[in-house]
């Protein structure tokens, strides 16, 4: 008589074997020869903190304090300045419309180097920047008031360098970065970079030449970028220059073969932001929050609002009290919101400061 006990045994051990030999013999497809196999492992664990990262949003500091409304604010005020901070102030004005429904704020956002003639001239109150004022910028604002504008920092942006979401790309180094988008080489890399098998890549990426897209010479982004990833070299001639930063990261998603830079708020689903490694000799470090505030990510910085305050004079109530939001815990969520890395209480300590 058929033992089922025994046949059922043997059958179970049969099918849990073949799947063993199965899962043992699954193969891997690399699409990238490893090179440099210490450098690939650590792009390849910074992308994996990042979707940990990801997966944990970043949470505002506990310790800033809630803003609390005030009595007699009204009136009108404008910003201009940088594109890349333009729906920062968008979101910024409607928190701040709903403790004070009557208050106005225009925001026209051009690029960076429109900020410092328009608080010179009077016609804005606040200068949105992505980067620093440079020395002339500040030279200008003194000879005309007397003494320097006041710089406020408000976030905390990487910009990142992004890629296609079907680009098999682990990482760059800052060098391969310049000998990417620069004819200057600066940053010391031997040969230009003009095709993605010039990175490594193979199959139907080797020969396939990279498209740039960037941002035009007005922009924070651009300079910033000109600065530090280019070592102040120079931007080939075949960057595809856009209006804005959501337009650089649109054109690498609808284009396979692109790359572009922008800031990291502008993150979408059809791209990839790179981890990035300051030489050849360091490890990969993705644009989070943690690397971003350690200073390991290469290219993290503050987001700035400049405003006009002359020296033991009182700022303007309603300039202040909007500010006073923006360093708020409730401003700062909006930060984290738009896709940028809020300050720490530390740092906000030290920006209300400066309204004083």
């Amino acid at each position: 008589m058929l033992n089922y006990k025994n046949l059922f045994f043997v059958l179970f051990l049969s099918i849990t074997t073949s799947l063993m030999l199965f899962s043992c013999g699954e193969k891997k497809d690399d699409t990238i020869p490893q090179q440099n196999t210490q450098q690939e492992q650590s792009a390849i664990e910074s992308a994996q903190k990042t979707e940990s990262a990801d997966a944990t949003a970043v949470k505002v500091d506990p310790n800033i304090s809630h803003y609390t409304k005030v009595a007699g604010i009204s009136g009108n005020l404008s910003s201009i300045g940088s594109d890349t901070m333009n729906n920062l102030l968008t979101l910024w004005l409607e928190g701040f419309k709903k403790y004070y429904p009557n208050v106005n704020i225009q925001v026209e956002g051009k690029g960076s180097s429109t900020a410092p003639p328009a608080l010179i001239s009077g016609t804005a109150q606040l200068g949105p920047m992505s980067r620093d004022m440079k020395q002339e910028e500040i030279d200008a604002f003194e000879k005309k008031f007397g003494y320097k504008p006041t710089e406020i920092r408000v976030a905390i942006d990487a910009l990142a360098v992004y890629v296609n979401k079907d680009n098999p790309l682990k990482g760059l180094t800052l060098p391969q970065v310049d000998a990417i988008f620069s004819k200057t080489r600066r940053g010391g890399y031997k040969t230009d970079i003009a095709k993605w098998g010039d990175l490594g890549l193979t199959g139907d990426w080797t020969n396939r030449g990279i498209s740039l897209y960037g941002r035009n010479s007005a922009s924070g982004t651009y300079g910033y970028f000109k600065e530090h990833a280019l070592f102040k070299g120079d931007f080939k001639d075949q960057v595809k220059e856009q209006p804005g930063s959501a337009s650089v990261v649109q054109g690498v998603t609808e284009d396979r073969y692109g790359i572009g830079y922008s800031g990291i708020g502008y993150r979408t689903s059809g791209v990839i932001a790179l981890p990035l490694a300051k030489s050849e000799n360091d490890e990969f470090h993705a644009p989070d929050y943690e690397n971003c505030l350690n200073g390991k990510y290469p290219l993290s910085r503050f987001l700035n609002i400049y405003i006009n305050k002359a020296p033991n004079k009182p700022l303007d109530p309603l300039l202040k009290e909007f500010l006073k939001f923006v360093l708020s815990y409730e401003g700062q969520e909006v930060v984290v919101k738009d896709g940028y890395l809020p300050l720490t209480n530390e740092l906000v300590k030290k920006e209300l400061s400066k309204l004083e």
